[in-house]
Order: structure tokens, then C-alpha cells, then sequence
């Protein structure tokens, strides 16, 4: 199946996108991923549209990006979605993956944006138990920042740590190790799913009330990637 990735440049999204490259069924052709016009930063991750060629360019996929206003209202978002799914249609894709691990109404949601198209919904990660798939995406030498907190959830303090078995040690039990219920939200920068490992940094961090986002940011030198 000619098919495209839900893309938020998170260790999830970067997980499905390695069991799928396994899957001879599958033939990866895009991510799709959504942006904030605005800040021109990837939704929900606030990561920087830049970085998010980057990693694109060392998964040698492109990017199909669907820009939101800000603020986005549902009704607006559901139909910026349907025209980029009729745009996929037409170019011959035939499914969307996307890395949901286990919340019920958020994959009902998938599946009713795709009832009618032609184009069928897959979850390659789904049902996966999330404190044994955190440490084998760590074992596997998939590495990525912390880019965003809900200070209802986890502190503050996590926003730019690194995503490993430190990070996964201090979680407090009531997190998901996976973050899936929003607690946290990823930069993936290395793993085996990329051609090289992407050079960043994270920088500055913004506390937006409940939210804390950290800047990840490119470190260019001679060889990267980035350069």
C-alpha cells in the first residue's frame, strides 16, 4: 500500500515510521504533518518548521503539510484535513499511519476522518504496552528532546531533557512512559529510522501557563546534515 505518515516529529510517529519500513506490505511515500502558520512551528510539538525538513531530508520522505491558522477552530481543522487527504487520494495513496498507542477516542476520531475516501486508517503501534515499547525505543538508540510540557501532568523541569532511561527512571508513575495521554510531547533527532543523527540542541524555555515548551534548535557544523 502506497502510504503516508501521520508526521509530528515525536518518538512515536519516528517508531511507526521504523515497523512500518519492515513491513513489506507498505511503501512509505510522505508525512503528513500539521503547522501552525503563524509561528511556523509544527503543531502541538511548537517544533520549528525547519527542523522538521531536516528530519524529513534524513528520512529521505517528503513532507505534506497541512497549515492551520491560530487559533484553529475543529471545524476549520477537520476541513484543512479533508482537502489534504482528497490531495493524497489523488496522487494515489492508499492508507494513513499514524502512531497512536492506546486512547480509544482519539483513533474513532482517525477512522471517522477517513470512513468514505478510500483512504484506509493503520496503527501500526497500537495495543503495544508503553513501558516496554519507551525502553526499546531507547535501547534502540532512538534519541529525543522533550520539547513540551503540560505542568498539569509532569514538571516543569522535564521540558528539554533528553527522552532515555534517566528521563524514564524520574517519570512518576501516574505518566505514561510514552506520554500518550499529552503529558509530553518529543523532538526525534536520532534512531534507526534515519539515514544520520540530526544536531540539536535544546534552548530556551517558555512557560505558557499550563504548557512549558523548550526551543530546540539546529547546532550546524561541517558534515551535518543540518548544514
Amino acid at each position: 500500500m502506497r502510504t503516508v505518515l501521520s508526521w509530528s516529529s515525536g518518538k512515536d510517529s519516528a517508531w511507526a515510521l521504523h515497523r512500518l519500513r519492515g513491513d513489506p506490505r507498505v511503501e512509505l511515500v510522505g508525512l503528513l504533518t500539521t503547522i501552525n502558520d503563524a509561528a511556523d512551528r509544527v503543531s502541538m510539538h511548537a517544533v520549528r518548521e525547519e527542523l522538521l525538513r531536516a528530519q524529513a531530508r534524513a528520512l529521505g520522505l517528503p513532507v505534506i503539510d497541512v497549515r492551520l491558522p491560530d487559533p484553529c477552530s475543529n471545524e476549520e481543522y477537520d476541513r484543512r484535513m479533508a482537502v489534504a487527504v482528497e490531495r493524497m487520494q489523488a496522487d494515489g495513496v492508499e492508507a494513513v499511519a499514524f502512531g497512536d498507542l492506546f486512547l480509544e477516542d482519539v483513533r474513532a476520531y482517525r477512522e471517522r476522518m477517513l470512513a468514505g475516501t478510500g483512504v484506509e486508517p493503520i496503527f501500526p503501534l497500537w495495543g503495544l504496552p508503553t513501558p516496554a515499547l519507551a525502553r526499546e525505543m531507547v535501547a534502540s538508540g532512538l534519541r529525543a528532546v522533550i520539547t513540551c510540557v503540560d505542568t498539569e501532568s509532569l514538571d516543569a523541569t522535564f521540558a528539554g531533557r533528553s527522552f532515555d532511561a534517566a528521563l524514564l527512571d524520574a517519570l512518576p508513575a501516574s505518566v505514561d512512559p510514552c506520554g500518550e495521554r499529552g503529558e509530553f510531547h518529543t523532538f526525534v533527532h536520532a534512531g534507526p529510522m534515519f539515514e544520520a543523527p540530526l544536531a540539536v540542541e535544546a534552548g530556551e524555555v517558555v512557560d505558557r501557563g499550563r504548557f512549558v515548551f523548550a526551543d530546540v534548535r539546529m547546532i550546524e557544523h561541517e558534515g551535518s546534515v543540518l548544514s
